[in-house]
């Protein structure tokens, strides 16, 4: 019989591949990360930059652009 730890670790590894075939299956950024912000001219951190693929947009206009504003 099997333990109920057994159980809750074999539904968290199933939870954890569908959401890694989910991200895996996602469509790839049809350009590479700006390096200057489209929106305010800034320089983007290469943090930023190689954290999110194919971003546009500083994290200051990037927050205001999710807020409806500018």
């Amino acid at each position: 019989m099997t333990d109920i730890c057994d159980e809750a670790q074999a539904r968290e590894e199933g939870e954890r591949e569908a959401v890694l075939d989910a991200f895996r299956g996602r469509p790839k950024p049809a350009a590479a990360s700006a390096y200057f912000c489209r929106s305010c001219g800034e320089r983007i951190p290469d943090a930023r930059r190689e954290a999110v693929e194919g971003t546009q947009f500083c994290t200051f206009c990037a927050s205001q652009i999710d807020k409806g504003g500018r």
